[in-house]
This record gives C-alpha cells, structure tokens and sequence, in this order.
C-alpha cells in the first residue's frame, strides 16, 4: 500500500464536522501517514489546535494568517496568534500574499506576510505560504531573509517552468501539489518533470478545496491523494510507491515529524 503524507488539509473547516471521523478513516487506510493543518484566522488556531490534540500524533498543526483574512487590525490579531506559537506548531501558515480578488488591504498584507516570515527565522518552523497573483512581491520579501530562512512550501503550485526555477533559488523550499496536477487543462504533468525534481515536492490536498480527477467537484479530503500520485507517477517515469516515498520523506526532513 502507498504510503505518503498531507501536507495540506483544511481537516478543522466546518465540511468536515459531521463526518470528520470517517474522513481521518479513509485516509489512513489510503496510505496516509500524517495530515497537516493550517490555520487562517484568530479563530481557526483554536479549531486547529483541537482537531490536532484529538488526533494527535495523526494530524499536526500550524500557526498563521492567511492572507485573504488580512485587515486594517492585522498587527492586533498577529500579536494575539503569535502567543499560540507555544502550541508547538510544525509551520508557520497558512501565510502569504493574494492580490487575486483585491488589492484594498495589499499594503497590510505585504507587512503581515514580513511579521510571519520574521516569525520562521525566529522560530525556525517552516512556512506554508500561499501566494496569488504576487510572486515578485512574494519573492522580493523573502529574498530579504533567504539566508536565515529554514525552509518551506509554495503551497498549490500551478506555475509555469520559470516560475519553479524561481521559488526553487530558495534553499530548503518545496512546491506543493495537490488536485491541479490532475486537471485537463493543467501544464503541471509537463512543467514539473522538466523544472522541479521530485526531491522538491511535498504533496497536499488543499482539502475540501480542488479535489482530483475523478473526484473533482466533489469535496476533497486526504483519501483522494492517491489519484494525484497515480498520475504523478507516470508522469516522472516512476512508480507510484517511488513518488509516495520521496514526497513522504521531503515532508518529514521539512516539517520534523
């Protein structure tokens, strides 16, 4: 059976409340090692927290603002998270940039993103960084740190070849794939075997978000891996097992569990 790691599930959102149990279930007994939890806002480190504590040892939890939640109090609420660091996260996340839907709260988000990488170089936890639609500010932040840096993940990388090469300058840094790569209209099986060795990827769900082909418009949780490694597989000319196995270890050298 294929062995591998999540190193990205929204397990605490409310999707999974009435069956939460079951979906942990399936995972294991698909292969799933550990399930990684980041939290979004104030009131997620909670949920996160809990959902990691009845788990434990299974789901793993980490400590962050997303970048769609910034606002105009973010220096409150990041000196609130920042206590919960004591909680013994694996990452710093989920942090980042994302200028898709909006710019109104851009300046905020540029300087929370800087606070959150402040905290990896303190910590020296790993960051899971979300980015839309800004990866020259992304990049131009933490080349400012790069050489303090302890490492982390692009997380849902859907890039072209320079833009691998790009985040891939960043020592210790993976990419994060997860149900993109399964898509019809994806570049990724193409981009990825001829920019990014397999030694760089973690691999994630995103979960309930973008489940894979066949699943894809259904809600996503961790089982639903194993579609992307099938695919994976053929794409880098190994075996499922190989694929498992390298991302697995790349997960547990990254995140120390």
């Amino acid at each position: 059976m294929l062995s591998y790691i999540d190193t990205h599930c929204h397990l605490d959102g409310p999707e999974f409340a009435e069956d939460r149990d079951d979906v942990v279930r399936r995972a294991r007994e698909a292969g799933c090692a550990a399930i990684l939890v980041p939290a979004i806002d104030l009131p997620s480190v909670t949920a996160v927290l809990e959902v990691c504590r009845h788990y434990s040892g299974y789901c793993y939890p980490m400590v962050g603002l997303h970048p769609e939640e910034v606002r105009a109090d973010w220096q409150q609420v990041l000196a609130e998270m920042k206590g919960y660091l004591a909680s013994n996260p694996v990452a710093i996340g989920e942090v980042g940039l994302d200028f898709y839907w909006s710019r109104e709260f851009a300046a905020e988000q540029l300087l929370a993103f800087e606070e959150q990488v402040r905290w990896s170089v303190e910590t020296r936890l790993p960051l899971m960084i979300h980015c839309r639609k800004a990866q020259n500010e992304m990049v131009s932040i933490l080349k400012k740190y790069a050489r303090e840096l302890p490492g982390g993940v692009f997380h849902c990388f859907t890039g072209n070849e320079q833009e691998a090469r790009q985040l891939l300058e960043f020592e210790g840094f993976v990419l994060g794939i997860g149900g993109v790569f399964t898509f019809k209209k994806s570049h990724l099986p193409e981009v990825l075997p001829a920019a990014v060795p397999l030694s760089r990827i973690v691999l994630e769900t995103d979960a309930p978000y973008m489940a894979p082909v066949p699943m894809r418009g259904q809600r996503n949780e961790s089982a639903y891996i194993t579609y992307v490694i099938q695919q994976m597989a053929a794409s880098y000319g190994l075996t499922p097992d190989e694929v498992a196995a390298t991302t697995m270890a790349n997960a547990r050298r990254l995140f120390a569990i």
